[in-house]
C-alpha cells in the first residue's frame, strides 16, 4: 500500500509535468509552465476521488506523506535549474504561470472545505 501511495504521487507529478511542458509549448516558451502547481491539483483531486470510494486506506496514505516530507527539498533543487533569467524577461507569462495555479488552489478550497466538514459531520 505504500507503493500504491507513492505511484500515486508520481503519476500526479508525470501528468503534472507533461501539462506544464505542454502549457510552454502552447505559449512558445521553452519551460515548463506550472507543472508542480497542476501536480498538486492532480493529486488533491485524486486524493478526494479515491478517499470517497473508500480506496484511499491509512497505508497508501503514508506512501504519500512519506513524499510530502521530501516536497520542500524537491522544489528548492528543482527551483535551482530553473532559468530565472528568462523567466522575468518573460514577464506576463512568468507572472501568470504563478498567479493562475494559485487561483485555482483557492478556487477549489471551498470545495475541499465542504467534503472535509461533510465527512466530519457524517462520523
Amino acid at each position: 500500500m505504500l507503493l500504491k501511495g507513492v505511484a500515486l504521487l508520481s503519476g500526479c507529478f508525470i501528468l503534472g509535468q507533461l501539462i506544464g511542458e505542454t502549457l510552454g509549448r502552447i505559449l512558445h516558451i521553452d519551460a515548463n509552465v506550472g507543472g508542480v502547481g497542476f501536480a498538486m491539483i492532480l493529486l488533491i483531486f485524486s486524493q478526494n476521488y479515491l478517499e470517497k470510494r473508500g480506496l484511499f486506506n491509512p497505508e497508501m496514505e503514508s506512501g504519500v506523506m512519506f513524499w510530502s516530507k521530501m516536497y520542500i527539498p524537491v522544489i528548492v533543487a528543482m527551483s535551482a535549474i530553473q532559468n530565472v533569467k528568462v523567466a522575468i524577461s518573460s514577464g506576463m507569462v512568468a507572472l501568470l504561470a504563478g498567479i493562475i495555479p494559485v487561483v485555482i488552489c483557492l478556487a477549489t478550497m471551498p470545495f475541499i472545505s465542504k467534503l472535509t466538514k461533510h465527512k466530519t459531520e457524517n462520523e
